[in-house]
């Protein structure tokens, strides 16, 4: 019901529900945080998106990858560093827990690097990767950047494959 809501720009109907539940003394699961996180992200909220994913995490709840993905993501892409800090911590939390981060969050970790000037982090970020036994989808990455021009995407793809 969270998803559906935010899928379709009710962010703020999909927050009240969540805090109604909250309110009854149902905790929400993790499906339901990952929707609210979404729609924070959706929203571009990404500050909020992590006020509600730590709050989850106090409440017992824990991640899974499409949590991890959506919370980097949403701070990856903020263009704000301090938030781009986060998301690099909960990028190497997801990776230290086993968990291989799909093609997209890759990129777009990488992009917030490339952004923001830093991309010899992002380059130790790969290498860090491929210590782990969790390189880049080539394939994957290449399908994701196959429209997409200029520098920045240009330099995604070198410090994805060429670390």
């Amino acid at each position: 019901m969270f998803d559906g809501l935010s899928k379709d720009g009710l962010t703020h109907e999909a927050l009240e529900l969540f805090s109604q539940i909250k309110d009854k003394g149902q905790m929400p699961d993790v499906v339901a945080h990952t929707a609210v996180i979404e729609a924070y992200a959706a929203a571009g909220k990404a500050k909020e998106a992590l006020k509600v994913y730590t709050r989850m995490l106090a409440s017992g709840v824990l991640p899974n990858a499409y949590t991890y993905s959506v919370l980097i993501k949403a701070l990856a892409g903020s263009g704000d560093q301090k938030l781009l800090g986060e998301a690099k911590k909960y990028f190497v939390e997801m990776m230290g827990k086993g968990i291989r981060p799909n093609p997209a969050t890759c990129v777009v970790v990488m992009e917030g690097f490339v952004k923001v000037g830093k991309e010899e982090e992002g380059r130790e970020m790969v290498v860090k990767m491929k210590a782990l036994g969790m390189a880049p989808d080539e394939k994957g990455v290449r399908e994701i950047l196959k429209n997409k021009r200029g520098q920045v995407f240009r330099s995604v793809i070198n410090i994805l494959f060429e670390s």
